[in-house]
C-alpha cells in the first residue's frame, strides 16, 4: 500500500475557518482542475457524509465514492472508500492551531490492486494527489501555505 502525507501552515487563518473550509468538499472542483466533480450526500447521522468523486488521472478519470466522518472537536475528517477505481483508498485531513493561523495535515494510504503495474502507476498518483491536496489547499485558505513541511511519499 502506497501512502502521501504532507503539512502545511498557513498565517491568519484560523483552525475554525480552515476545518470549515476543508470539509466543503463541493467547492473542490472549482478550486483545482483536475477534480471534474464531487457530489456531496448528507447521510442518516450527524458528523458524517457520503461523497462520490470524479478526478482526471494519466489520461482518464478516476472515480470512487467515499464515506466521511467529522469529528468537529478534534477538527479532524477521514475518508474511506466504499467503491470505485482503487482497491483500498482511506485517509484524513487534520487541522490544529499553529502560531498566528493553523497546519493543515493531510494523509492518504492507497492501493489499486494492480502489482503488476504498481512501479508505473503508483508514483504517478503520488504526485497528482500531492499537486492536487496543495492546490485545493491554496484555493481554500489563501496565497499558498508559508511552508509545506514533512512532505512524505511511499509505501
Amino acid at each position: 500500500m502506497r501512502s502521501v502525507e504532507l503539512e502545511a501552515r498557513f498565517p491568519g487563518v484560523t483552525q475554525d475557518d480552515a476545518y470549515a473550509r476543508i470539509g466543503d468538499f463541493a467547492r473542490y472542483s472549482s478550486l483545482v482542475a483536475a477534480v471534474r466533480r464531487v457530489t456531496v450526500h448528507p447521510a442518516a447521522q450527524p458528523g458524517q457524509l457520503h461523497s462520490d468523486w470524479e478526478v482526471d488521472f494519466r489520461n482518464g478519470v478516476l472515480s470512487w465514492s467515499e464515506a466521511d466522518h467529522f469529528d468537529d472537536e478534534r477538527r479532524l475528517i477521514s475518508f474511506a472508500q466504499t467503491t470505485g477505481d482503487f482497491e483500498t483508498f482511506t485517509g484524513q485531513w487534520g487541522v490544529r492551531t499553529d502560531g498566528d493561523g493553523c497546519a493543515v495535515r493531510f494523509g492518504a494510504k492507497f492501493d489499486f490492486g494492480l502489482p503488476s503495474l504498481a512501479g508505473i502507476i503508483d508514483p504517478v498518483a503520488e504526485r497528482v494527489l500531492r499537486e492536487t491536496i496543495l492546490g485545493i489547499l491554496d484555493g481554500l485558505l489563501g496565497t499558498g501555505p508559508v511552508s509545506t513541511d514533512g512532505i512524505r511519499v511511499g509505501t
